[in-house]
């Protein structure tokens, strides 16, 4: 059986060996979730989305010359209205907080002074802990999240349908990335999903987008899907694929590459 060699950009197969005398700049730490999506596709796709993401992205960016390294990923998220639904696990914001708090402690202890927080899942609010830690660290923290502006204009020219949870866009990832954990029909292939639909609030302004809450999930959906899965295809995944990790890893070539001083990042 052939060995593989680990990969230095990725932290949880590197050793201390290669660590000690190779110094990273960089620091990509990936957030996902465990909830469900839809009835066909795994607990953990936001977790198998971000450290695809990321570590495509980091092998790119490595192979360019950047000295970056992808954490292990972290699984759970919040899931405050998700938790109707059986077996989504919470961890509420004040807690993802602390969680990256005490990271970018450790990262600043071991001179890592560039982290970027790579969002995976939409639950998760990063924006006020960036802002929270701002004057409380000399860690320079970056947030990402990959399936919004990195990839806004690459999903419309690939996929049919708007995609909000396990629709068209994740599901194809999906099938790239992992196929065996995606529930089809064993007669004749077809997912085994409903079409995603979502019920209206009783207010226009919400519907309008005029005014936001925290969506009741269990009352907004059927099976937990928002956003129509069945013309999802495992190229669909590859083609969205190629071009938001090379964005990402461009991005971390020049973060590596940028010195740390007084008007960083300006």
């Amino acid at each position: 059986m052939t060995q593989l060699a680990p990969r230095p950009w990725l932290l949880s197969e590197i050793n201390y060996g290669f660590v000690k005398h190779n110094p990273y700049q960089v620091a990509v730490l990936p957030m996902g979730a465990t909830e469900p999506h839809n009835l066909h596709l795994p607990y953990g796709t936001d977790a198998y989305e971000a450290e695809a993401v990321g570590s495509m992205s980091c092998e790119k960016a490595w192979k360019q010359g950047a000295k970056v390294v992808m954490l292990p990923p972290m699984p759970y998220g919040t899931e405050t209205n998700m938790m109707e639904f059986s077996m989504a696990m919470n961890l509420n914001p004040s807690t993802l907080t602390r969680v990256i708090s005490d990271i970018v402690d450790s990262l600043a202890k071991h001179k890592v002074m560039k982290l970027v927080v790579l969002n995976s899942h939409g639950g998760n609010d990063f924006k006020p802990v960036l802002r929270e830690l701002a004057d409380k660290t000399p860690v320079k923290i970056f947030l990402c999240e990959w399936y919004r502006g990195l990839s806004a204009d690459v999903g419309k020219k690939i996929f049919t349908n708007p995609d909000d949870h396990a629709g068209e866009m994740e599901t194809s990832l999906i099938q790239f990335l992992k196929p065996h954990l995606v529930a089809t029909d064993p007669a004749t292939g077809k997912l085994l999903a409903d079409d995603g639909s979502v019920a209206k609030s009783r207010f226009d302004a919400i519907n309008k987008g005029w005014v936001s809450i925290t969506r009741p999930w269990h009352l907004l959906t059927t099976n937990s899907g928002s956003g129509n899965p069945h013309c999802a295809t495992a190229e669909k995944g590859r083609q969205f694929l190629e071009p938001v990790t090379d964005r990402f890893a461009s991005f971390l070539v020049e973060l590596s590459a940028s010195p740390v001083d007084e008007k960083f990042p300006f």
